[in-house]
């Protein structure tokens, strides 16, 4: 969901006001996290979250329509004029047995509630009372040098939660950052761990990449930290990354629509050969897509494959067909990423065909069939393709004829032929 400039205005309005309120009755309370890095990077945040000492029966009892959320961690949503804000008291945590929760919750102070959050440039908060930026961390440091650095002892960081190792790739390749050296080795240390995670998790990162960030660089950090066998299982070997970058050129993040675009390109460059269907049931398994993202994602890699074999010497129907096809444009940016001389000729081509009509309404219908005495059965549908190929190669010119086709394909002596 895109979010306009107005809206994030106000967003931020409702979130100040409740620090206000907060600090009137004398607790402190500071925006938190991603809001902070994202405005001193220059970009205006779609959310806001609030750390605050107020314990959450105080915050419950101050905001009216409260809601509980995550009571054990200190979190509640507060509603403040018509926005929902995430308002969490300061804790530290004990051990994450499971990898993902800690066992144990303790409400604690500032410094400490900063030291338990994953990487320096997300430990961060503002005074937005007083313009005032708090780092425990040095994250204000590493922002301005690009840096993408673990609080504390790395190795702890990403023993606590695995899927941090995927979130500093994704934040890396988002913001243009480099991981720091001893982030970076910990990480690569424990890329196996990342086969514990569940695929949901990691499938909601990866969409994260696609559709906010650089998807190209992302890719090449996964491979080049050790990280793809144990994400994406089948990774092949190899691979330049054309058609990943190129997607960050022809369609730029933030756009929601990129994730089903972007598995392919990473497939196609990683492929060692044609990628098939089994390949995207596979990539659909391992990231838990839904059945529109395999949908999708199947069709954008069998039209690239049909073009790719099939177009110099096609038909006009099927070059219609294909060109016709709701992700024929992505299969042609997958196409211009390797050869766009080849690119730009199919591109003439669709535009020569495009002048009699690339999908007109089909001249007849089931209806129209079953009308003229014909019976309902597979044979009905092969008939339909035949005739609207024969449309489209402009070889019918009116609905008489059309119909006149489909008899004449019905009857069994043109069966028999």
């Amino acid at each position: 969901m895109n979010v306009s400039s107005g809206q994030k205005k106000a967003i931020r309005e409702a979130a100040v006001d409740v620090v206000r309120r907060l600090h009137e009755a004398g607790h402190v309370a500071y925006f938190a996290g991603g809001c902070v890095r994202d405005r001193l990077l220059g970009q205006e945040p779609e959310d806001y979250d609030i750390a605050t000492e107020a314990l959450p029966d105080v915050v419950a009892d101050m905001f009216r329509g409260t809601r509980r959320v995550g009571e054990s961690f200190g979190v509640m949503l507060v509603r403040s004029h018509g926005h929902v804000i995430e308002v969490a008291t300061f804790r530290s945590e004990g051990a994450y047995s499971d990898h993902r929760h800690p066992d144990e919750v303790v409400f604690s102070n500032e410094h400490e509630d900063a030291a338990r959050r994953d990487f320096t440039i997300n430990g961060l908060f503002e005074d937005p009372i007083a313009e005032q930026i708090i780092d425990h961390v040095g994250g204000q440091t590493d922002l301005e040098a690009g840096t993408i650095r673990a609080i504390g002892e790395a190795d702890e960081r990403f023993e606590e939660d695995h899927l941090r190792i995927l979130r500093a790739v994704r934040f890396a390749a988002r913001f243009d950052f480099d991981i720091e050296a001893e982030t970076a080795r910990a990480m690569t240390s424990r890329a196996g761990n990342l086969k514990g995670v569940s695929a949901e998790r990691i499938g909601q990162e990866f969409r994260r990449m696609a559709t906010k960030g650089r998807w190209g660089p992302a890719m090449r950090l996964i491979s080049n930290l050790g990280l793809e066998e144990a994400l994406l299982e089948h990774a092949g070997r190899g691979g330049d990354w054309l058609r990943c970058d190129h997607l960050d050129q022809c369609d730029p993040p933030p756009a929601t629509h990129r994730f089903e675009p972007a598995m392919a390109a990473w497939l196609l460059d990683r492929a060692e050969g044609v990628v098939d269907e089994a390949d995207c049931e596979s990539i659909g398994d391992r990231l838990v897509f839904s059945n529109q993202e395999r949908a999708r994602l199947g069709a954008t890699i069998l039209v690239h494959e049909r073009v790719n074999a099939e177009w110099e010497g096609a038909s006009v129907a099927t070059c219609k067909r294909l060109a016709s096809s709701a992700v024929f444009e992505t299969c042609i940016e997958l196409i211009r990423a390797v050869d766009a001389d080849r690119a730009s000729f199919i591109e003439a081509r669709v535009a020569v065909l495009a002048e009699t009509g690339l999908a007109p309404v089909p001249l007849v219908a089931g209806g129209d069939l079953l009308a003229a005495g014909l019976v309902a059965g597979p044979e009905m549908g092969e008939i339909l393709d035949a005739v609207y190929d024969a449309q489209l190669e402009g070889r019918l010119p009116d609905r008489e004829t059309a119909i006149e086709m489909a008899i004449e394909l019905a009857s069994p002596g043109h069966a028999d032929g």
